[in-house]
């Protein structure tokens, strides 16, 4: 068969073939009764052998040695094009991630793409100091893609960096929020707390929904979290969270202060009494101390007669504690003794 009904049927150009002979890859073996050179059925399977090699993204130096070496071992060289090729996927990837995020920036010229492609250099800098001046840029005049602040939010190591960043989601809004709720369920423990601080930045009532389900999320750090700041922000559902950070000595402190915002409502004061009463009835000296403490920020008769009570508690170290924080809140002549 000559070159060109070959090339026809092969689906190979004659310049290609041509190409595979000069390199000795394949060359044609008969001639024809003309003189002209021809190739065999040894040769056009050949062929097929060395396009379906190409396919998998050898090099033709690599497949003339798959095919003449006897002793080649292909096993190396497939792992080799197996690394190559998700590298290149990789690197597609990323430069299709790029491309996303600036047309979501909608950029209006070309001096609108070049500035977001900057600070999306200047976000995944080796440099804080440059990843700092990237997120604090980005949140006064370059239109950078939410989806790159969240990732840089969920993936910063600097604490500096990480609160630049943090304050440039914070006018994200509901976009901003729903990305950050999606690394909640993050299995790196790391990046849920990443995403629930990152969440609480957000000033927008989108969220309000995220961190509500925080409240119940497994991770007792994103739990405490959420309820901090949603303690303060009135969300009665926070009590039980806060209530335990007292009794575990987690920012027992700042848990007493948002149970102390809560209380101010007057349906709410009876409710956290009760709770905090309630794990007074169990646990360490020391956690009981820590509640009994909570109660003095507490209003109202129900917090001042539960304080009466532990006064005469068996624990001469939470009956006094809670004696001094009666005292807080009464006439010295009313504290028993």
């Amino acid at each position: 068969m000559l070159i060109g009904e070959v090339a026809r049927r092969s689906g190979v150009s004659a310049r290609m073939l041509r190409h595979y002979d000069a390199l000795g890859l394949v060359r044609p073996t008969g001639r024809s009764g003309g003189g002209y050179r021809e190739y065999s059925d040894e040769d056009i399977r050949r062929i097929f052998h060395v396009e379906s090699l190409r396919s998998l993204g050898l090099s033709l130096r690599d497949v003339g040695r798959a095919l003449d070496e006897p002793g080649f071992e292909p096993a190396a060289l497939v792992a080799d094009l197996v690394r190559r090729t998700r590298e290149r996927i990789a690197a597609e990837t990323e430069l299709l991630t790029r491309l996303d995020r600036i047309g979501a920036a909608e950029p209006a010229g070309w001096e609108d793409v070049l500035r977001v492609v900057a600070l999306l250099q200047g976000l995944r800098s080796r440099s804080a100091g440059t990843r700092q001046l990237a997120a604090l840029a980005s949140a006064e005049d370059a239109p950078v893609p939410v989806e790159a602040l969240v990732e840089a939010a969920l993936t910063e190591t600097d604490a500096n960096v990480a609160g630049a960043v943090r304050w440039a989601l914070a006018g994200s809004g509901a976009r901003g929020a729903a990305l950050l709720a999606e690394g909640l369920g993050s299995p790196s423990a790391r990046v849920r707390e990443r995403a629930v601080r990152s969440l609480v930045e957000i000033a927008d009532d989108a969220a309000g929904a995220p961190l509500r389900d925080a409240l119940a999320h497994p991770d007792v750090v994103v739990r405490r979290v959420a309820a901090l700041a949603l303690g303060p922000r009135g969300v009665a559902a926070a009590v039980p969270v806060l209530i335990d950070m007292v009794a575990a000595e987690a920012n027992d402190v700042e848990a007493s202060d948002a149970l102390g915002a809560l209380a101010s409502r007057p349906a709410l004061a009876d409710r956290i009494t009760a709770g905090l009463v309630d794990r007074l009835g169990s646990g360490p000296a020391s956690a009981r101390r820590r509640l009994a403490q909570a109660l003095a920020e507490i209003p109202g008769d129900a917090a001042t007669g539960a304080l009466t009570r532990l006064a005469r508690d068996d624990d001469h170290a939470v009956a006094l504690t809670a004696t001094y924080v009666r005292g807080l809140r009464t006439r010295p002549d009313d504290v028993p003794r």
